[in-house]
């Protein structure tokens, strides 16, 4: 323990926590994070293009598994992070899960699967509510916590919509145009 953990009882951000997630938190945030990079692959299956973007873009999965195997509070934040952010632009600032969402009805109408390019957009949405709820259970459990979590979430929220950004720029700069639309999404 440091000297500052010693001194105020409080975990600095920074530092790996000594308490580890109960086992079944941990499973739900890592089934949400397989889950997500199986979801990745299939749709580099279908479309080729994407496949080094998801790469890339798997290997922040990789490192919420990595952290919060070991306990670390990051892990969370970026579980967190990560998946709210995919979600919150796949549910108000592109058409992924509207149209996931419609050709999964129009699968149930005609007892056939239509369109499983787009079905599985709302699979990766559910996967991310899970690793969402999951992680934040593991940190509101946590013996201590502090104000500097909060701008520790905030470094990792920007950080990997930066990560993500980078990403694009460098294997699919078209889906760039997304990014300002964030503060404008046209909503449902």
């Amino acid at each position: 323990m440091t000297e500052l953990t010693a001194k105020s009882g409080a975990l600095a951000p920074f530092q790996w926590s000594a308490q580890r997630n109960p086992p079944l938190l941990n499973a739900v945030i890592w089934t949400g994070a397989i889950g997500f990079i199986a979801i990745l692959a299939l749709a580099a299956a279908f479309d080729p293009t994407i496949r080094l973007l998801h790469l890339f873009q798997a290997l922040m999965y990789v490192a919420v598994i990595a952290l919060t195997a070991r306990g670390n509070r990051w892990g969370l934040f970026m579980g967190v992070s990560i998946a709210g952010f995919w979600n919150y632009m796949t549910m108000f600032v592109n058409s992924f899960f509207r149209d996931g969402v419609r050709a999964l009805s129009q699968s149930f109408a005609q007892g056939q699967v239509l369109h499983p390019d787009l079905i599985i957009a709302v699979f990766a949405v559910v996967f991310h509510f899970a690793m969402i709820v999951a992680c934040l259970a593991a940190y509101l459990r946590l013996s201590q916590k502090s104000w500097a979590d909060l701008a520790a979430w905030l470094v990792t929220l920007v950080g990997q919509a930066c990560y993500f950004a980078a990403i694009m720029a460098l294997f699919q700069p078209r889906y760039l145009s997304q990014f300002p639309k964030i503060l404008h999404p046209h909503g449902l």
